[in-house]
Formats: C-alpha cells, structure tokens, sequence
C-alpha cells in the first residue's frame, strides 16, 4: 500500500490539502487536481494506482471527467466523492463506472479501508491478466510442437476452426494429445476470457457423471445434502471439454443431445430450465460409429457432436515430429530437475526413433523424463532407456550384413524378440502372451528366465 500513487481531484482547497497530508503521512505518494481538465492531464502524463474524484467541479464535473478518465484507461480505479450523498449520484456514479463512492465529510478510516480494497483487487486483476497471458501462450499453435505433413494438415484445420461456434469432435488414440488441441480451440476462440472447463468422463462414476455435469438440487439423492452447480453452468460463456465421449450412459446422453439442441438443461431434482450459453468440444480414442452400430450411442448425438471432426494421427504414422518431440522434453524436463543435460546420444537417438510408441506422445514423454532422471551425465545413452525398449526396437543381428550368427543363436533372438513383443502388447500379463504365442504359462516363465526377461 506504501507504494501507492493517488490522484485526488478536489476544486475546495481545504479538504484538498487535507486528504492530501493525511495520505502522505500514511506513506502514500500523493498528486492533486483542482478542476477535472487539470485531473485529465495528470492522468495522461502520469501514472497513478487511484484517481479520487469530487463530484462538484468547475469546467469538467466529476461524472464528464470519469467519462474521460475511462475512455483513456478503463482499467485504472476511480472513487467518487460527494457532498450529495443521494441514492441517485451513487447510481450515476457507478453506471460511469466508479468502482465506488464516498460521501463527505471523509471518513478518514472509510478512506483507507476502500483504498486497500482496491489495491487488492488491482492486484488480482493483474495477477489473473498474467495468467491468462501464461495460458495463451502455452496452448498458442506455435506450442503444440510438430512438423510432420500429417500434423501440419491438422493444425491447419484446428486454425480454421477455433474462431467459430462450431461444435468439435477430436479423434485419436490415448496419447496423441486431444487435450492440448482442445486447449488451443479455446485460447484462439473469441471465448478465450472465458472458462476453459475439462471433465474426464471415463474418471467418474455413472451415477455422478449427470451431477457432475448438469448438479443438483439439495436432496435430489441420498447424499445431496446441498445444492451443487454442474460444469455446464460453470463454463456460461466458454468453452466445455467433454474427454472419452464415448463412456456416456445412454441416459446422460439423451440430456447432452438436449443441451446441444436447446442451449437449456435442468439440474438433478429440479423442474427449472437453466439456460447456457457454451461450446462443446469432445474427444474420444473409440470409433463410435461401432458404438452407434451396437445400439450404445446414440446416432442423434453422433451427428451433433460431430459437426467438425479432427482426427490426431498416432506418433507412429508422424515419424518426423520424434525429434522435435526429443528436444522439447529433453529441455522440459532438465530444467525441471535441474540437470545439465546437453543431448542423447546418436544410438539412443536412432532406438527412439524406431520404436513404435504404443502410448503416443504421452509415451515418449514419460520416456524422456525417465532417462533425465536416471542419466548420470550430460548425455542420454540407451542404458538410461527402459529394457524393452533397447530389445523390441533395436536392430536384430540376423537384418545386419557382415554380423551373421549361427542358426540356434539366430532362432534364440527370435523367439527372445518374440517372448518381448508379446510381453508389451498384453501388459505384462503372461497368461494372455503365453496364449497369443502358442505356449504354455509355465513355459513361458522358463524362457523368460533363459533369456534374462523381466517382467
């Protein structure tokens, strides 16, 4: 508060002078005014955190001189002061857009209360300006990192999109990043000032999803001890992100097919029709047209979700975006835990580019994180990448001219590359590998003791 600058604008000398030594003498930096023209040019020659205007002044008054003041700064707070403490000048002060009013005589204590008030919410208003600055700029088109011709086509589309009202259905395997394109939908929108909103369908409950999403009344349900706003009232005005669609029971569907339709929904255990106003953006990793064809989404829903679909390609059918991928988490996670990691090395370079990243991005950003953490140097080797990685993705001496091994040595690396694979695609489950192999469990546990696999 100490470092406050205040402007009082005050044509009755006295109270000027007043003011001024009182807040001086709090420890605030103090400038005056003594008609509304000499205000005006105090404010656009200087800076201030306040303006205190009086109400009654010569050549400009005070509600002509807040017009001004607004028209130049919008954001900068002025407080009106007024003899004629009436409910009328309170109102016409506040429709010219004072942030509040004070009556004379001053209340000395009044005064310095409303200034902290103020102070508080200028530094609120700065901090959630910054915020939101940092957010853009995170989930800007320049921050989704590729460089491949698949995914140039669909941040291509993604740019043409965003500034619409169109509803948008992102496809694309676990992984591939349907969030962050959602992110940046929103931050490019018109309704980028607005609330961002996610909810994970596939994390909650069918019995909270319709709470979760539309909230309830007090004792709507066994449990509902008051009354909850749901996420569509929540993000009035922005944008909704509806993750793994495709997890909706058909009764939750009947009532976002009617909130697509209507723009109006009822909360649990009320007869009231709520009205909205948000865009709707889904994601799901299943083909719902499967789904629509075994009876279990609604086709109705379909079309309406489905009024711009983008499809993420998987990492694997994106080869060209790995190395990108590579430097952006490398330099992510070294500064996150503070090691000085330059690079990786050319064959731990080649082992990630060949590897198939059953989990996408996502995949081969924990990987990366898992190799700064374990790297004991300043460059990443294959020995700080995991085991499966270095046996399912690496060269085979049977593939490489001049390394020719005898034919059981051969057979052996086979079936070991074989045991790995399977390995990978059931999670570890033996059972169910030692099933896809033709081989019994027991069997199984022999070879992968043989050849030194772990689990």
């Amino acid at each position: 508060m100490e470092k406050a600058r205040i402007l009082i604008a005050e044509d009755e000398k006295p109270q000027r002078e007043l003011l001024e030594g009182f807040l001086k003498k709090e420890g605030f930096s103090v400038e005056t005014a003594s008609h509304g023209r000499q205000a005006i040019e105090k404010v656009d020659g200087d800076f201030f955190d306040i303006v205190f205007l009086d109400y009654k002044m010569p050549e400009l008054d005070g509600l002509q001189t807040l017009r001004e003041i607004r028209r130049r700064l919008p954001d900068l707070p002025v407080v009106m002061m007024t003899a004629y403490g009436t409910v009328e000048t309170a109102v016409a002060s506040m429709k010219g857009g004072a942030l509040d009013y004070l009556t004379k005589p001053i209340d000395l204590d009044e005064l310095l209360l409303i200034i902290r008030k103020v102070l508080e919410r200028s530094a609120l208003v700065r901090e959630n300006r910054d915020l939101r600055a940092r957010l853009q700029e995170r989930y800007t088109f320049q921050n989704i990192i590729y460089g491949s011709p698949n995914m140039e086509e669909v941040m291509g589309l993604v740019a043409r999109v965003a500034p619409s009202q169109a509803t948008v259905l992102i496809r694309g395997e676990s992984g591939t990043g349907k969030e962050l394109v959602a992110n940046a939908i929103h931050y490019a929108s018109a309704r980028s000032e607005k609330t961002f909103i996610k909810v994970s369908c596939s994390a909650i409950p069918e019995t909270l999803l319709e709470s979760e999403l539309f909230g309830h009344e007090k004792g709507a349900f066994t449990g509902a001890i008051q009354k909850r706003i749901g996420r569509f009232e929540e993000a009035d005005g922005g944008t909704l992100f509806l993750d793994e669609i495709g997890e909706f029971a058909p009764s939750t569907q009947v009532k976002l097919l009617r909130i697509l339709q209507e723009k109006e929904f009822q909360r649990l255990g009320s007869n009231l029709n709520l009205k909205t106003d948000v865009r709707v953006i889904t994601a799901t990793h299943r083909p719902l047209e499967e789904a629509m064809r075994k009876g279990e989404f609604r086709e109705d829903l379909y079309y309406r979700l489905n009024v711009i679909s983008i499809h993420l390609p998987p990492l694997r059918e994106r080869k060209e975006d790995i190395p990108l991928l590579i430097d952006h988490f490398l330099k992510k996670y070294a500064e996150l835990n503070q090691k000085k990691i330059q690079d990786l090395s050319k064959e731990a370079r080649a082992l990630l580019s060949r590897y198939s990243y059953p989990g996408n991005v996502r995949e081969l950003e924990n990987l990366i994180e898992r190799a700064v953490v374990l790297c004991r140097g300043e460059v990443i080797t294959t020995q700080d990448l995991p085991f499966h990685l270095q046996e399912g993705a690496s060269e085979k001496s049977w593939d490489m001219p001049g390394k020719m091994k005898s034919l059981p040595d051969s057979l052996e690396e086979i079936e070991k590359d074989l045991i790995v694979r399977a390995l990978q695609q059931h999670q570890g489950v033996q059972t169910r590998a030692a099933q896809s192999l033709g081989i019994g469990e027991r069997v199984l546990r022999y070879k992968m003791k043989k050849y030194g696999i772990r689990q």
